[in-house]
């Protein structure tokens, strides 16, 4: 069976994904930072359809949580998993102006959002082409969750914005490396995704979208994510390694 994981897979953006993966017939190892007993009910989920998940626990931040994510999720799939997920984020801290943000916020927004993304990929990257290079047959895939941010400036999240535009250049460097294998890497750039994160805010955007923000009026949800990375993950755009999905109801497009 095809085994993905997902960083921060038990709610949000995360779980939207796992849950669309789940009724492809993925099994699924899902991360966060939460006690195990209170993913319980996302983890039945998930596993109603039909297919089997275990949870990773381990901030991604850290070497130790990145560790601990590893062991599960290679004890799980018997060696390399088929498909990595890396969506693990926090906002900025506050939301501090740029002027006023501070070292400790920035350490602790790229430490999690960047960092951890990237030794996460190396590590997982290895096990891939190490499979490939024993099989041929072996077929593998990384997509990155990313977001507007890494082009759109918020003044008010500067490390944020920063954080995702590093994820932007790591999806393409992992391309670059993995087409020998030929297992392709993605980047997934959402909007504006209604969840956990964003509300704090939703009124503001709730404003800003019937004020004309997106083209498609509506906010973004998790399974429109989710729906996204499933098709990456068939193999749909098997000629488009290292190319960006946006997932963002036309919001980024220029318009008069």
């Amino acid at each position: 069976m095809k085994t993905a994981l997902i960083t921060g897979g038990t709610r949000g953006i995360g779980f939207g994904i796992a849950s669309k993966l789940a009724e492809e017939g993925w099994n699924l190892v899902i991360n966060g930072v939460r006690a195990e007993a209170s993913i319980q009910e996302a983890l039945n989920s998930l596993r109603s359809s039909g297919i089997e998940a275990v949870y990773a626990r381990g901030d991604i931040g850290s070497a130790e949580g990145r560790s601990n994510i590893l062991q599960v999720a290679r004890g799980f799939a018997g060696g390399a998993i088929q498909l990595l997920v890396n969506n693990a984020g926090i906002g900025s801290p506050g939301r501090l102006d740029v002027f006023e943000t501070t070292e400790e916020n920035y350490d602790l927004v790229m430490a999690i959002n960047l960092k951890g993304a990237f030794f996460l990929s190396q590590a997982i990257a290895r096990d891939m082409a190490e499979a490939k290079r024993a099989d041929n047959s072996f077929r593998g895939c990384i997509v990155t969750i990313s977001s507007i941010s890494s082009t759109v400036v918020s003044t008010n999240r500067a490390e944020y914005c920063i954080a995702k535009a590093g994820l932007s250049m790591m999806s393409q460097v992992f391309a670059a490396r993995m087409g020998q294998y030929d297992i392709p890497v993605y980047e997934v750039r959402p909007g504006v995704i209604k969840s956990d994160m964003t509300a704090g805010v939703a009124d503001k955007y709730d404003r800003l979208i019937e004020e004309g923000l997106n083209i498609t009026k509506r906010w973004g949800y998790p399974e429109d994510v989710g729906k996204a990375v499933a098709a990456l993950a068939r193999g749909d755009f098997p000629y488009s390694t290292g190319q960006v999905l946006l997932v963002d109801g036309g919001l980024t497009v220029p318009r008069l």
